[in-house]
């Protein structure tokens, strides 16, 4: 539930005390199990009569401690500005008139060295709307970021979390290990994943007041059980769906620290991070709970010029990403526009031959909008698949529609290719995929059969992508339930079917000699 509690400050979770104990109205006995995470202060429980809509307060627990509450914790890594840099962000008690903040790293077995970290946090003031600025509000440490810079190619690093305090003794977390990028164009095994809208859940059964998010440990579960073959995961916008409820983005990321403490979590902003009404946002609501793009640009480092504007480009071996904001304007003519351009146009093909789009609102094509007839935002086709077809992009990615849905290679709502799932050759339109399935509430898809679509599955899941080689890459869409394939194709061509004349991605030519 969004509405406000009618308690002064919403409680970080709840259970009903007769789900375990059916006869508790009778007997006032039960037993309730909750398990708790560090974030950075006591925990006390309260037990309430009258439910959610009349609570009265009964009686309050001692409060339970951490050992050390300042502790830092849930590191999250990320791509750096040049692919050999990599970027540790990670949430502790600490300010920095208490300690110095550090990362110790190195190549695995070898000598370490360590890296100043950065510190931000924001304040109630920052927060644009209720209920981030009112019942939701919760202090949220302080945030540190290290720049992990000249990395060896390909190779293992360790790294730990340090705090040095004032009277010179040292705090640590454990210690973690990820895998340095490839070299852009490198020809080797690389293995993506890419999902929307997955939030958070509870393994002990409780409710957060914002609501959980009934997919998201299972998406979470399949990712840990197969990372040993993931390389580099994409959270495509609606990362907690926190909605104004601080204290759920320490949720989150401890739910995702073991995904994102081993390869770098890239994310995207969506309408549950960003959206408030009069903040700038391009969409005038307040799914964000009043954050106003304040949580996912603190919690998270991207390489952006401006997080604030969350658009941005990385690299990985053979593949070149464009991520955009769909939560700002895209329209031809934009600032965001002619980002996306410049990104698109600066692709390498020869060695980066896997140009992928990605951003959170569906800016191309989705059975899901047919109540409107628009099958997506028409003005982001309208403005934006000229580019994909003049830049000759792969595949689209979007979330924000709760299901997935493949569509085979399309322009301007024409199939350009007759092929489903072996293509080969020349470029020739964007086959558009919708992945926001990672664990959010279901979407229904619409009645009209259109031509463009290829597969629909109304479930959760994931995309993966593994490229392996220049020529040939695969596509493969998995249910969160078990983990198999229900979805795949195959891409293979050569670089000179990238730079083939297709329709309305030709470039120009002259009889001149």
């Amino acid at each position: 539930m969004e509405e406000a509690p009618y308690i002064c400050s919403a409680p970080i979770k709840y259970k009903y005390a007769n789900d375990s104990n059916a006869k508790y109205k009778r007997t006032g006995k039960a037993s309730i199990k909750f398990q708790l995470i560090n974030q950075r202060a006591d925990f006390s429980f309260a037990l309430f009569s009258g439910g959610l809509s009349d609570p009265k307060l009964v009686a309050v627990s001692n409060p339970i401690s951490f050992a050390n509450p300042k502790a830092p914790l849930y590191p999250r890594l990320s791509q750096g500005k040049s692919w050999n840099e990599m970027t540790v962000t990670w949430t502790s008690g600490y300010n920095i008139i208490e300690a110095v903040s550090f990362v110790e790293w190195g190549l695995k077995g070898e000598s370490q060295t360590r890296s100043p970290a950065g510190m931000l946090t924001f304040h109630r003031n920052s927060m644009c709307a209720p209920p981030a600025r009112t019942v939701g509000w919760r202090d949220p440490g302080f945030i540190h970021t290290s720049f992990l810079k000249d990395l060896w190619p390909n190779s293992v690093y360790t790294y730990k979390l340090g705090h040095k305090l004032l009277n010179g003794s040292y705090v640590w977390s454990k210690s973690y290990s990820f895998k340095s990028s490839p070299f852009p164009g490198q020809d080797s095994l690389q293995r993506v994943i890419i999902f929307g809208d997955m939030g958070k859940a509870e393994r002990d059964g409780s409710n957060e007041y914002s609501n959980y998010q009934p997919g998201s440990l299972n998406t979470t579960d399949q990712l840990i059980k197969d990372l040993k073959n993931i390389d580099i995961v994409f959270h495509i916008g609606d990362i907690t769906y926190a909605n104004g409820y601080i204290s759920q983005w320490d949720q989150f990321t401890s739910q995702v620290e073991p995904i994102a403490s081993t390869v770098p979590y890239m994310i995207a902003s969506g309408n549950h991070e960003r959206d408030t009404p009069n903040s700038g946002s391009f969409y005038d609501g307040n799914d964000s709970g009043g954050e106003c793009g304040v949580l996912a640009e603190t919690m998270f480092y991207v390489p952006a010029e401006n997080r604030a504007k969350f658009w941005y480009s990385t690299d990985y071996g053979m593949f070149h990403f464009c991520i955009a904001d769909s939560e700002h304007d895209w329209r031809e003519g934009s600032e965001q526009y002619k980002f996306i351009e410049k990104c698109l146009a600066s692709a390498d093909r020869q060695k980066q031959p896997w140009l992928i789009f990605i951003a959170h609102r569906v800016l191309g094509y989705s059975s899901s909008y047919w109540k409107d007839g628009s099958f997506g935002e028409p003005m982001g086709r309208e403005s934006l698949q000229g580019l994909w077809q003049k830049y000759k992009v792969d595949i689209a990615f979007f979330g924000h529609i709760h299901n997935y849905e493949r569509t085979c290679p399309v322009y301007q709502g024409q199939c350009m290719n007759s092929e489903k799932s072996n293509y080969s050759g020349a470029v020739n339109g964007t086959i558009n995929i919708v992945v926001g399935g990672g664990g959010s509430h279901l979407s229904k898809f619409g009645p009209i059969q259109t031509s463009w679509s290829l597969y629909k599955d109304s479930d959760f899941g994931f995309v993966k992508l593994t490229a392996f080689n220049h020529s040939y890459l695969l596509f493969e869409y998995k249910k969160s339930s078990d983990g198999k394939v229900y979805d795949s194709f195959t891409i293979s061509r050569d670089y000179r079917d990238v730079l083939a004349c297709v329709y309305d991605g030709c470039e120009p030519t002259t009889l001149g000699y």
